[in-house]
């Protein structure tokens, strides 16, 4: 279910229940050919924005033992290591669809003219561009205390990552949905910029964990620093 690329990539990897134990440390990883047998694409899924995700079916696909990624019982450990690296890049897209919405705002409201006056006369306005400025900037630190960590090799990054992917992805939800209100009705007209933003932002908030999820995980690295876990 929900498998990125499906139909479109070459290799899939695969987490299944190889039977160490009965919990997550006895799922494994393998690296497994598209063009195997037994391997069809049921249906891609129609979702709310561009995103290539579908639903693939496995008929007793026999897998060579040389395709196994680390050893049996690591497909979990393997699978929170790749996303302590995905964690920051989903936080790292997400700035930059909020900056663009809040590129198209700024002018908008110069331009629009209500009661006489241009809209980013109104404080209202000017409050909404405040908070929009300091959550992309916020956003785009986050991410790059992240990167940087990882580029230096800090050990334990699920803390920061599960920071930038939080608050990038919650903030720049919340900048874009400003930036539509700016526009008015306007903003809802298919084909428009914020839109479409409006759109594809929202799924940013669920996919590599939710936002719920980034919660729990900082919380736990949080009590876990006082030795109260």
């Amino acid at each position: 279910m929900w498998t990125s690329n499906a139909g479109l990539a070459d290799n899939y990897v695969v987490f299944a229940q190889t039977g160490e134990v009965p919990d997550a440390h006895g799922i494994s990883a393998f690296l497994v050919d598209r063009r195997l047998p037994g391997i069809t694409l049921e249906r891609r899924l129609a979702v709310l924005s561009s995103h290539t995700v579908g639903i693939l079916h496995f008929d007793h696909v026999r897998v060579s033992a040389d395709r196994l990624i680390g050893k049996p019982g690591q497909g979990f450990k393997i699978a929170m290591a790749v996303l302590e690296i995905f964690r920051p890049t989903v936080g790292a897209a997400t700035p930059g669809m909020a900056r663009r919405a809040m590129d198209e705002a700024i002018p908008h409201s110069l331009e629009r003219v209500a009661f006489k006056r241009p809209i980013c006369e109104y404080q209202l306005i000017q409050e909404k561009l405040v908070d929009m400025a300091i959550k992309v900037d916020a956003s785009a630190l986050l991410v790059y205390r992240a990167a940087w960590m990882h580029d230096v090799g800090k050990p334990r990054l699920f803390r920061e990552a599960a920071m930038a992917k939080l608050y990038a992805t919650e903030a720049s939800q919340e900048i874009i949905d400003q930036a539509l209100q700016i526009f008015g009705g306007l903003g809802v007209l298919k084909g428009m910029v914020v839109e479409r933003l409006y759109r594809h932002v929202r799924a940013f908030c669920i996919f590599d964990g939710t936002s719920e999820i980034q919660k729990l995980i900082i919380a736990k690295d949080i009590l876990r620093d006082q030795n109260l876990t």
